[in-house]
């Protein structure tokens, strides 16, 4: 009976210390309760995870700060791989590119903290519309999320916008490929009031914000100014500076068809020579040939001259 009591105690004793090392070694890591993660989930993992701890998701002090199972689920079968399984099962919720998990709520996981402000509008902009997911731009687990620096953002957001890429490289461009300006100074990639996702409720007023001397009121307006911007310029690059859709006076010329616009490069408009052909013996038409409608017109954007109805002065 000693000797069996003995044992019983050796035991549990025993029991105890490897329970008691068992918890030693799952300590916390980087988050609050992460020991069920980071157990096995390390730097010498194939994904890294420990770098969290790097960005806000990983600020201790803060009462807001998520844990592993705030995104990812409880993942119980995944910790604990069943007896019968091949394999061991995903988590709960994943993120990578192949994931199961519908985008909608890999992206739920993120709006339960992340609602309101910038985000108001998620639900009807046009990434939410095309299931475009959270972590299809931004990284989590990295200490350096690209798509939040401003250099390396316009790279994040040209793997889809493919034709914006391009314009970008052309004569006339904003500085978005030298980092001066990024592409969320104008859109709002997570949902909008106006059109396009931009930043603004209007065209007009996105650009009003840097090119403020554009925006008036003026005494005398141009219309096209006020409707909207890409009226004459393309906002992405063009080989017309500054932005321009078109050369004046041609670019005027889909407007102004007046006086000074007599449809005929070369002499006069004759019945079959629509733009293109010269009145026979006809001279250059000097509207259209080597002068820009600029030339006179000064002030395209709008004039505060009482002489400037014609935007002249």
């Amino acid at each position: 009976m000693i000797r069996l009591l003995a044992s019983l105690l050796f035991a549990l004793a025993g029991a105890a210390f490897v329970s008691d090392a068992v918890a030693q070694a799952r300590q916390d890591l980087v988050l609050r309760g992460d020991a069920k993660c980071t157990r096995c989930h390390d730097e010498n993992d194939d994904y890294p995870v420990l770098a969290i701890g790097k960005t806000k998701h990983g600020t201790l002090a803060d009462g807001r700060t998520p844990s592993c199972v705030s995104c990812h689920g409880e993942s119980d079968r995944h910790v604990n791989k069943p007896a019968d399984a091949t394999e061991r099962p995903r988590p709960d919720r994943t993120f990578a590119r192949n994931s199961k998990t519908p985008v909608e709520e890999r992206n739920q996981a993120c709006l339960s903290c992340h609602q309101g402000g910038k985000r108001t509008h998620w639900q009807m902009g046009a990434h939410a519309s095309r299931d475009v997911a959270c972590t299809s731009c931004h990284q989590v687990h990295t200490g350096h999320d690209k798509v939040r620096d401003r250099v390396a953002q316009a790279d994040v957001c040209f793997a889809c916008h493919k034709e914006q890429r391009a314009q970008i490289k052309q004569i006339s461009t904003h500085p978005l490929d030298v980092g001066k300006m990024a592409c969320s100074d104008c859109h709002n990639p997570h949902g909008s009031a106006g059109p396009k996702l931009l930043a603004k409720n209007s065209v007009t007023e996105t650009c009003f914000t840097c090119h403020a001397e554009k925006r008036g009121p003026f005494l005398w307006e141009h219309q096209p100014v006020n409707e909207d911007c890409t009226n004459c310029h393309t906002p992405h690059g063009s080989n017309i500076a500054p932005l321009l859709k078109s050369r004046p006076p041609f670019l005027c010329d889909e407007c102004h068809d007046g006086p000074h616009n007599s449809q005929a490069p070369y002499g006069n408009a004759v019945a079959g020579l629509q733009g293109g052909g010269a009145a026979p013996g006809g001279n250059p038409n000097s509207n259209a040939v080597g002068r820009a409608c600029m030339n006179c017109h000064v002030m395209v954007h709008g004039s505060n001259s009482p002489a400037g109805a014609f935007l002249h002065h």
